[in-house]
């Protein structure tokens, strides 16, 4: 019993296609939260929500480097072996009784399976397109507008606010930034027009605008 636990909390875990995508991503090399979510797309906030459930779960770990950011690595990594023998058997013990069936099912089965991986690819390449654009984007930000971003830490608060809204210490947690060092920047932000305070939260101006309300 404590096996089937075990094999339906991991499933769980796997159920959830960002958690299998950051899984994923730390097979590659240890990442700090802000890698993972300027790399997957996901906010900061929603990716510390993650790291924590497969850290309780003993699947990730963290450390800290000499600059106090934390960053994740995998402790135990998640193979799933699923056997078919079973499945397998019964099909050919019904074989020749519902083979014509089981040829219909298998070609449509085979249709829906391109029909899904075209749109995947479809899907993959709108999204590199648009990783691409923003990546332009940050890097016209950073090199044009002195002004407004005057360093990698502003331009960095900037995109974590880009996502969602955040309280200060939700900021602060994503953006590896202390509250003390945060602080200045949100003063200068708010004296810019760039955010605005409604109820502890931070909002970027001109998106989130059913968050601030």
């Amino acid at each position: 019993m404590e096996d089937l636990a075990e094999i339906a909390r991991l499933l769980d875990i796997l159920g959830n296609r960002n958690r299998r995508r950051i899984i994923g991503l730390l097979r590659q090399k240890p990442c700090f939260v802000t890698e993972i979510s300027e790399t997957l797309m996901i906010s900061p906030k929603a990716v510390i929500d993650h790291l924590q459930l497969m850290e309780r779960e003993e699947i990730l770990a963290c450390q800290v480097d000499d600059r106090r950011r934390k960053y994740y690595y995998l402790a135990n990594d998640i193979l799933v072996d699923v056997s078919l023998r079973s499945l397998q058997s019964a099909m050919t013990r019904h074989k020749d009784a519902a083979g014509n069936a089981a040829g219909e099912r298998t070609r449509q089965a085979v249709v829906m399976l391109a029909k899904m991986v075209q749109a995947h690819d479809q899907l993959v390449a709108h999204l590199e397109q648009l990783n691409h654009d923003i990546d332009t984007k940050l890097a016209d930000l950073a090199r044009n507008h002195n002004d407004l971003f005057r360093s990698e830490r502003e331009l960095s608060v900037a995109v974590a606010l880009s996502h969602e809204s955040l309280t200060p210490a939700e900021l602060a947690e994503v953006t590896e930034c202390a509250l003390e060092e945060l602080g200045p920047i949100l003063t200068a932000f708010e004296r810019k027009g760039i955010v605005s305070r409604t109820k502890n939260r931070i909002t970027l101006r001109g998106i989130h605008a059913d968050e601030s309300q």
